[in-house]
């Protein structure tokens, strides 16, 4: 396969625009991979700001677990949708061009959830935060890959790339809950715009263009992979609250049932599909995905109750339970970066596998604590999680680009974000329903014990898990035995929903073990004259 020539600093803008075709300069690189990290760490504070704001949201906002899940799905659900779209686009248009519109619609729906004045509008201003995030990552790995053409010089700096991510995940719950507790809910979107301004325009300056001139869009696999993720999810979140053989929930998932399988049959058909199906022949880059996909799966559906439980339960301030996180985010910053260096002499397998285990094990030891359990007792599964976390993210990335060439980089990202964002999505979707349907199930039984009657019971439900009157936290007004009530059957509900994300991660761990051998970890999909570009061609 020819590899078309790079075109260093894209339009001309760049510093270094003049200069002859050949590998970037240590100064390019460091400034290259720079920019990256500083649109990856708006994203990750982001991710966990919306996190620590969320019981303020549905206080304010009248959303209830359902609700709030949706603040975060429809996020996740239209990035995981559109990200084989934005590496497509990037082929295509270029990845500096589409990476940078990226940075400016994720900056502007920023912007919009600010200004949202319910819950509607602020899923939807979030939505337009999923369309910027899913042009401007699969631009980032790319980039980096053909930027740092030596296997572990791009092992450590894709590890540098996940430690910034970590210490976004780290500074969010500190900044986050003091700008909740000081301006409100919405300023954890505000704090996105400068940075977004900032990575705009070094990356307009610094960043090199790369693309393979993909002249054709997968438009049939984009329509049935977005309504197949977007019906699986709804049908996720509405079941619990709706009814399981509810019309809509039993009519969602039967148009997921036929619209994934029709993607399935659809890409593998096509001469230049979105998703590239002998990916997953390979068993190093299915073992490497299924880790990503199952990471996700379990710690973004954990971090997604942790505020939920340390807020409206254990009545802590934003400012604490922002605190109090520490220790699991300030873990993934630590982590990161050593996986990187340790992926890059040993493989991925040794961090992903110790990951794995961590991550199971923090959320194993997680449910072993109830109601009364205080923050000393507890708050060693938070560093493990972090540890977990942090360990895992290097190590898929780097087993995935390993195993394809050059020309395929792209879209080798595409696939690896998308498989960890919709790991996130399912995650929070299925782990949120465990956790609702067990809930609502322990909440009306234990109501009934106490003789409230059907009518009021059926109100208080309602109000935990759809929102109503402020959702969770509106059981902070319910005389002592209620709320006391409403507190024990949420905490019982996320002791099931813990455990059976610590089950399915050390499965996965097993999994990964495995597939990822050590030997092959370093072979590719390609003969090796199509492994790598030669010095000063890319994508």
């Amino acid at each position: 396969m020819a590899i078309p020539e790079q075109r260093n600093g894209g339009t001309g803008s760049g510093p270094e625009s003049e200069a002859a075709p050949g590998e970037p300069t240590s100064r390019r690189k460091a400034l290259i991979l720079g920019t990256l990290c500083i649109t990856l760490f708006m994203a990750m504070l982001d991710n966990v700001v919306v996190n620590t704001a969320l019981p303020k949201i549905g206080s304010q906002l009248h959303a209830g677990v359902t609700g709030l899940q949706w603040v975060v799905e429809g996020y996740s659900l239209v990035y995981a949708a559109l990200l084989l779209t934005g590496g497509t686009l990037g082929d295509r248009f270029g990845r500096k061009r589409v990476f940078l519109a990226g940075v400016v619609g994720f900056t502007l729906g920023s912007m919009l959830c600010a200004l949202s004045g319910s819950i509607g509008e602020l899923v939807t201003a979030r939505m337009v935060q999923g369309v910027g995030a899913a042009m401007l990552t699969p631009g980032s790995l790319s980039i980096i890959r053909n930027t740092f053409p030596d296997s572990r010089e791009r092992a450590r700096a894709i590890g540098l790339w996940s430690g910034i991510s970590g210490l976004g995940l780290a500074l969010g719950p500190a900044v986050g809950g003091p700008l909740v507790d000081a301006f409100g809910w919405s300023s954890v979107f505000w704090i996105n715009v400068p940075i977004g301004a900032v990575a705009l325009l070094v990356g307009w300056r610094v960043l090199p263009e790369f693309h393979d001139g993909r002249d054709r869009f997968d438009i049939p696999g984009q329509i049935t992979g977005a309504l197949g993720f977007g019906a699986l999810v709804f049908a996720l979140i509405e079941g619990p609250s709706s009814g399981w053989g509810s019309v809509k929930v039993l009519t969602a998932a039967a148009i997921a049932l036929l619209a994934l399988v029709s993607f399935v049959v659809i890409e593998a058909t096509r001469a230049t599909p979105m998703l590239d199906l002998s990916f997953f022949r390979d068993r190093v880059i299915s073992g490497a995905l299924l880790s990503g996909f199952m990471v996700s799966f379990g710690m973004f559906g954990a971090l997604f109750f942790l505020p939920l439980l340390m807020q409206d339960v254990y009545g802590w301030s934003p400012t604490m339970a922002g605190i109090g996180s520490l220790p699991a985010t300030a873990s993934i910053m630590v982590a990161a970066p050593v996986a990187g260096i340790v992926t890059g002499r040993l493989g991925p397998r040794p961090a992903l596998v110790t990951g794995l285990l961590l991550c199971a094990a923090s959320l194993g030891g997680l449910s072993l604590y109830g109601l009364g359990a205080h923050y000393g007792s507890y708050v060693w599964t938070l560093p493990v999680m972090g540890l977990g976390m942090g360990l895992s993210f290097a190590p898929v990335s780097v087993a995935v680009l390993e195993r394809v060439p050059a020309p395929k980089a792209g879209i080798a990202s595409a696939v690896t974000n998308t498989m960890r964002e919709v790991g996130g999505v399912v995650g929070i979707a299925a782990l949120g329903a465990i956790l609702t349907s067990r809930m609502t199930g322990l909440l009306g039984h234990k109501l009934h014990a106490l003789g409230v009657d059907a009518g009021h019971s059926h109100q208080v439900v309602g109000a935990v898990t759809n929102g109503g009157a402020g959702g969770i936290t509106a059981s902070r007004a319910l005389p002592p035995p209620l709320r006391d009530t409403v507190d024990s059957s949420f905490v019982q509900a996320l002791h099931l929903a813990l455990r059976s994300g610590a089950g399915l991660l050390a499965l996965a761990a097993i999994a990964a073990w495995l597939l990822l051998r050590a030997k092959a970890d370093r072979q590719v999909l390609a003969q090796p004259s199509e492994v790598a570009a030669p010095s000063g061609s890319a994508v």
